[in-house]
């Protein structure tokens, strides 16, 4: 990549917790989030406690959307740890770079319910500005004075990385001094899970919601979809030094690619996520063999969780101990691939591995060593996976700081 790139302020707001403190210990203990959810008659991952009014104040909780209120929670939370200020940072040289795979669907579920039982005269007039994806960033913008590129990706369950990615990119450009990277995702409504479990997505595990997520399990039937947000202050390496910060890690490669194979099954010998781990391993002038973790996309899906072992196993045959941390938070969509992130920077920056919950039964098919157990490592280099529908495919290479 060329320019090190520090991650020096990190947020969360998933359904392990509000904020770091609680996402770390939920995830190292690998205590599961899922539960049965009348709202939309499947099980869900909520974010547990989340009080808007007290966390963004009254107004905030009527004209923003929950995608938007999960995300400005774990900016400010990742913001104050970095130890910069709003109010006296350069906001021309401050980026916006979110991930999200729909926007609002609550927001535009509910409208849409107005406008069929009341008529086009009642529909809000905040239904665009609170539904549409690019407000993610435009309110986050809004919000700090964050003045620089604003941007929302969306390259469905992997926008989230997609976004750290980009926000590396631009520094790297010289585009700005520091970016809000990360993405955010409030997709648990009644029609979205619907259709979910309509293409056969979804774990049925109706009489025991607890264990329904469960990445690599020979028992694992589908995935539990969840909500929340996770941010990441990107700075120059040279930068966080010169303000006398300490980082929490490193981002030190990124690669993307495309299956270009299926609107939902992934490339059945997984050569998308392979191109994308070779391109982020590249990013960062290292080879395979410098891999000491991954952080899977392990979404607990037939599919998904068989063809990313082979995968890893054909690339990485020195094999690595690999996690997935959906087995606590469920799928959180478009924001997976920001939050896993930061655990991976979590795992880099503590040395420990956290155990993927749920896992009794390592699938036979699978060859590839998986965490069971917080395991304490050393880790010089660690990959975080994300691959969405449609193919799309993004990888994080994360060091030590």
């Amino acid at each position: 990549m060329g320019t090190e790139v520090a991650v020096t302020g990190l947020g969360l707001v998933t359904p392990a917790g509000i904020g770091v403190p609680a996402n770390w210990a939920a995830v190292r203990a690998g205590k599961p989030a899922a539960a049965w959810d009348a709202a939309v008659s499947r099980i869900s991952c909520r974010v547990p406690g989340f009080d808007t009014e007290e966390l963004l104040g009254a107004r905030r909780a009527l004209r923003l959307d929950p995608f938007v209120q999960f995300a400005l929670v774990a900016a400010s939370e990742a913001i104050a740890d970095a130890r910069l200020d709003p109010e006296t940072w350069d906001g021309a040289r401050v980026g916006v770079v979110l991930g999200c795979a729909d926007g609002g669907p609550g927001t535009t579920e509910a409208q849409h319910r107005v406008f069929l039982d009341e008529g086009a005269h009642r529909v809000s007039p905040l239904l665009l500005p609170m539904r549409l994806p690019n407000m993610l960033a435009g309110q986050m913008a809004m919000q700090f004075g964050a003045k620089g590129p604003n941007l929302v990706v969306a390259t469905a369950c992997a926008s989230g990385a997609t976004a750290v990615g980009m926000a590396c990119d631009l520094l790297a450009l010289d585009r700005c001094d520091v970016v809000l990277a990360g993405g955010s995702e409030a997709m648990l409504t009644p029609l979205t899970l619907a259709g979910f479990a309509r293409m056969g997505a979804l774990s049925e595990r109706f009489g025991e919601p607890h264990r329904a997520s469960r990445p690599f399990d020979a028992d694992r039937d589908g995935f539990v979809a969840g909500e929340g947000a996770g941010v990441l202050v990107l700075e120059r390496s040279a930068d966080a030094r010169a303000r006398g910060v300490t980082a929490h890690a490193r981002v030190v490669g990124h690669g993307a690619s495309a299956d270009a194979h299926h609107i939902t099954k992934p490339e059945p010998h997984g050569l998308g996520g392979e191109a994308a781990i070779l391109a982020a391993l590249a990013d960062a002038g290292v080879g395979p063999r410098e891999v000491s973790h991954v952080n899977a996309h392990g979404t607990s899906t037939p599919a998904n969780d068989r063809t990313e072992a082979a995968l890893l196993a054909r690339l990485l045959p020195h094999r690595p101990l690999v996690t997935s941390t959906k087995g606590v938070t469920g799928h959180l969509l478009g924001a997976a691939g920001a939050v896993e992130a930061v655990y991976t920077v979590l795992t880099a920056e503590h040395g420990i591995i956290p155990p993927t919950a749920n896992l009794e039964k390592l699938d036979p098919e699978i060859d590839i060593d998986v965490a069971t157990t917080a395991t304490s490592a050393r880790i010089a280099l660690a990959l975080s996976n994300s691959f969405g529908f449609g193919g799309q495919n993004a990888v994080l290479a994360i060091a030590r700081a």
